[in-house]
């Protein structure tokens, strides 16, 4: 049987990497059925918004979607969905609004090092588990008089706290790995980074087999730099995971490294960690493989880990080799060339 996946093309140079990775997965042997969600432009010609409820439910009907990158303006983006009530919920990106209309919960982001392309950091190999549901991220902000000044709320509540945490253990334990640390700022924001740091240390008491520590967050970003291999799972809140995540991959040699996923009960969204990256868009030099190496993770939620494990080599060959890289990881290739190799490789180990 096919499996069902669904497609978020988004914006940018989104359909060129969705392309890619669709062929690069395609090249595994495993038989997909994608179906396009209508979302952002393509969600307001069909429903006239750009994530309109019927593209929320159809994205919970499959469970298993892949996302291309959206673009997100500064100083705007806020958006508003109806809710099966009739009320109203504002969020403050697109992006946001499919994480929580769809109850994902947590962002795992997993970085890893790479031959010829990361230097000393070659050696990294780390996952950042992003709480998504909080934090200042939440986008509860006002306005204080006529721009004097603005406000935002910082959410921390211990049920998502200890969720994410739990999932952090869980991973950790499920795959062998030693360390689960917590970044935060709980020196200065003793209420909702202490709540956060609490609930840690109280869910890792179940978990004697894995070390547990913390890091305050600006500590962690300069040992990163100077120490990649100090770091294993990462638990962290929403802001932090997100900048912490970037400074990781770009230490990697690329965001264009750095891939993704949502993860909520019975349903999932694969991402790359970047953006939309318009000023690239449509000139062919644009890097699939966050993209790519999300549905790696992807074959790994459903089960399919030998294909997952062929794609993951199959991209450390072709960066090692340094032949048809894009511009971003120092080669002069194309999408196209890139993608190309990636899924030749990819089907010399699924032979």
């Amino acid at each position: 049987m096919a499996l069902h996946v669904g497609i978020l093309k988004g914006n940018g140079i989104g359909l060129e990497i969705t392309k890619a990775t669709q062929r690069v997965l395609e090249a595994t042997g495993v038989l997909f059925k994608w179906e396009d969600i209508p979302i952002a432009e393509e969600g307001i010609a069909a429903y006239g918004h750009p994530l309109a409820p019927q593209t929320v439910q159809r994205l919970r009907e499959i469970g298993v979607n892949i996302k291309a990158p959206l673009i997100v303006n500064k100083l705007e983006g806020r958006i508003t969905c109806v809710q099966p009530d009739g009320s109203e919920l504002t969020y403050p990106s697109l992006n946001n609004a499919v994480r929580r209309e769809l109850g994902l919960f947590v962002n795992p982001r997993p970085i890893r090092g790479f031959p010829g392309v990361s230097g000393r950091h070659e050696v990294m190999d780390l996952v950042v588990m992003r709480e998504v549901t909080e934090d200042i991220y939440i986008g509860h902000e006002h306005k204080i008089g006529d721009d004097i000044a603005a406000e935002a709320i910082k959410l921390t509540t211990r049920a998502a706290a200890t969720r994410v945490a739990k999932y952090s253990f869980d991973y950790a334990r499920k795959l062998c790995r030693k360390r689960v640390t917590c970044l935060h700022k709980a020196n200065v924001l003793n209420y909702t980074d202490g709540l956060f740091l609490r609930c840690f240390y109280e869910v890792a008491a179940s978990y004697p087999e894995i070390q547990a520590d913390d890091m305050m967050i600006d500590a962690a970003c300069y040992t990163v730099v100077k120490d990649p291999a100090r770091f294993d799972v990462i638990c962290t809140a929403n802001q932090y995971g997100d900048i912490f995540s970037d400074l990781a991959a770009g230490l990697a040699g690329s965001l264009g490294l750095a891939p993704g996923s949502n993860i909520g009960d019975g349903v999932a969204v694969f991402e790359a960690s970047h953006g939309a990256a318009p000023d690239i868009a449509g000139k062919g030099i644009a890097n699939p493989l966050a993209l790519i190496l999300s549905g790696a993770e992807l074959l790994d939620y459903v089960g399919k880990q030998k294909e997952a494990t062929a794609v993951r080599n199959a991209i450390r060959t072709v960066i090692e080799s340094k032949t048809n890289l894009t511009p971003d990881l120092g080669g002069t290739g194309s999408t196209e060339s890139l993608t190309d190799a990636v899924a030749t490789e990819v089907m010399k180990l699924v032979m």
